[in-house]
């Protein structure tokens, strides 16, 4: 879904990028990776606290990067409504993005299949 939105012209990359939509009102979700540094993850998700933005810490900045066909990401916003909501509840799923049954940790779910 995130690389349907990146084609879509909905997600902006990068740190830089990432704040000037949220503090512009664009963003609509924030991912911030696992492996970014404490002090980007402390910035990114006191700023969407600040800006009233969802935020997820989610992957590595190499999987980030790959999902939307760039190098490595600390940080993305997705900015359109609708595409967030479902990217949203995607990654907080007990399956997530990715749905092989391992990850799944043996949870019998629809999108586990």
């Amino acid at each position: 879904m995130l690389s349907l939105a990146m084609k879509a012209g909905k997600v902006v990359s990068g740190e830089f990028q990432t704040e000037q939509a949220v503090k512009g009102g664009t963003a609509a979700l924030v991912i911030i990776a696992e492996d970014a540094s404490a002090n980007t993850q402390k910035k990114f998700r006191n700023m969407c606290a600040y800006y009233k933005v969802p935020s997820l810490v989610y992957g590595e900045k190499a999987l980030l990067g790959r999902t939307i066909g760039r190098e490595e990401r600390s940080s993305l916003a997705v900015c359109d409504g609708n595409f967030a909501g479902k990217i949203a509840a995607m990654l907080t799923e007990p399956c997530g993005v990715e749905r092989s049954v391992d990850r799944c940790k043996g949870k019998k779910s629809e999108k586990c299949k």
